[in-house]
């Protein structure tokens, strides 16, 4: 866990760097997971800034995430893309992992959308699904939120009783039956550490628990943004289904491949999105 002190400097230091260079305030925050970096292609670009060229923003490890923040607009609204994520599983604490997000909601963004591929528990989905998040349950065994808390970003203890904004899920659902997306759903998002996959009994074990999709990422990003009031919206491509009556294995290259086979249709779906969200 990061010193509160020193985190709460870095941030505000690099708040600081990016309010001189934005040309507007982005409204919505947008993170792009494994396979979906692509979004930024129907944007109108502001500034593009490699996670390396921010003071104190952890760097992306993994191939396939870019590592990019892109700000302009998109569906006529301003937003910040942020073009790959960082995972607990690379080494970095919560804090660190979330850090793209604290930074953004202090520069005044109001709205997450929060996208990841996973791996689906519900078998009534299919490789290529669109998981709305209802719900989640944290197995990371992790909290961004943990140490002394910084008052004036957020309170001690957030309320988690509707961590998911309901107009936002109705927005979303409208704007899947309007395009003729018919592989959307809804569920509950499991967290667990990775980054080795799920064996058979997790597997059983995590649909026991209710839930309909399990991935490695997103929730350290998710309780910040609860943490500093922004609305929320979160997205699962689905990339393989487990079923552990008859295991299968699941490779990476395969992931990526059905994330970005999906990536046309979560593309359309996130601009519709972005183009109906207001204040």
């Amino acid at each position: 866990m990061i010193e509160v002190a020193r985190y709460k400097s870095q941030v505000e230091e690099t708040v600081a760097f990016l309010a001189a260079r934005l040309v507007r305030t982005p409204e919505i925050v947008i993170e792009l997971g494994t396979g979906l970096g692509n979004l930024t292609g129907a944007m109108e670009i502001d500034l593009s800034l490699p996670y390396g060229d921010i003071p104190h923003f952890p760097r992306a490890t993994v191939t396939s995430h870019a590592g990019n923040l892109v700000c302009g607009q998109l569906g006529g609204r301003p937003v910040a893309v942020l073009q790959g994520r960082l995972h607990c599983y690379e080494g970095y604490s919560a804090q660190e992992v979330a850090f793209p997000i604290r930074v953004l909601s202090l520069l005044g963004a109001k709205t997450a959308i929060i996208t990841n591929a996973a791996g689906g528990l519900n078998t009534a989905f299919a490789p290529g699904s669109i998981m709305v998040f209802t719900d989640h349950i944290n197995m990371l065994g992790l909290n961004p939120l943990r140490g002394p808390n910084v008052d004036e970003w957020g309170p001690r203890f957030p309320d988690l009783s509707r961590p998911y904004d309901i107009n936002l899920i109705d927005t979303a659902l409208t704007v899947a039956t309007e395009l003729g997306l018919d592989n959307v759903k809804t569920g509950t998002y499991v967290c667990v550490p990775g980054p080795s996959l799920e064996t058979p009994a997790e597997t059983r074990f995590l649909q026991l628990c209710g839930a309909d999709a399990v991935g490695m990422s997103s929730i350290p990003e998710i309780l910040v943004a609860i943490h500093g009031g922004m609305r929320l919206l979160g997205l699962s491509v689905i990339a393989n289904v487990n079923d552990p009556d008859r295991p299968q294995p699941v490779l990476l290259e395969e992931i990526v491949k059905t994330a970005q086979e999906t990536e046309p249709a979560l593309q359309k779906l996130v601009s519709g999105i972005v183009a109906r969200c207001r204040e």
